[in-house]
């Protein structure tokens, strides 16, 4: 299914046959307007939803299969996503990039722009993690979303995944098994894409 509040999109989709579906052009993020979209299309609670964003261009099969594994394994989490290992140095000041922490089960502590955690004594013994913007979710869990309030911490990082853990739910997070190219979040990034669409 694809959601979007753009009849631009929606025609081009169906196109080449995809199943649309509009959704209200109010939504402050993707898991808002899939939470409209489960609901619209009356899907089941224990169903699993993988929420592949259209700044995403280059994630895999493989990324999407182990992102809905995570959640089928974690059943008493309602949202999983991916990350993987940052090699750059300059990733990891880029507020473009996300990071994020986990805890010893695999779950995220936090996610942040900013550099975390912090190696205050430069030891440079643990790793950054890039968050990859994948998720998937439990129908059941994208209906309970929709109804907590939004959040200072997701309105001040812009991150909609905030709201998540501040309310004291678990994201279930698996170190991705394949590095994932590039997410389109600046115009540098998007001339980066076309590049490679191109090759």
């Amino acid at each position: 299914i694809i959601a979007t509040d753009d009849e631009r999109i929606k025609d081009a989709a169906e196109e080449f046959g995809a199943v649309v579906c509009m959704t209200s052009p109010e939504h402050t993020s993707g898991t808002e307007r899939l939470a409209e979209v489960v609901n619209q299309c009356h899907i089941e609670d224990d169903t699993v939803i993988v929420n592949l964003q259209g700044d995403e261009p280059f994630i895999t099969p493989a990324s999407l299969d182990q992102v809905a594994s995570l959640l089928l394994d974690a059943p008493d989490h309602g949202m999983s996503t991916l990350c993987h290992v940052i090699d750059d140095p300059d990733e990891v000041a880029d507020p473009h990039i996300v990071k994020v922490v986990l805890d010893a089960e695999g779950d995220a502590v936090y996610f942040s722009r900013a550099p975390i955690p912090w190696d205050r004594d430069r030891h440079g013994g643990m790793p950054y993690y890039r968050h990859i913007g994948l998720y998937a979710y439990t129908a059941k869990f994208l209906r309970e979303y929709i109804t907590l309030a939004p959040c200072d911490l997701e309105k001040t990082e812009a991150l909609e995944q905030l709201r998540v853990l501040y309310y004291g739910r678990k994201i279930r997070v698996g170190i991705s098994e394949e590095e994932t190219a590039i997410g389109i979040d600046t115009p540098e990034d998007l001339l980066k894409a076309e590049k490679m669409l191109d090759t």
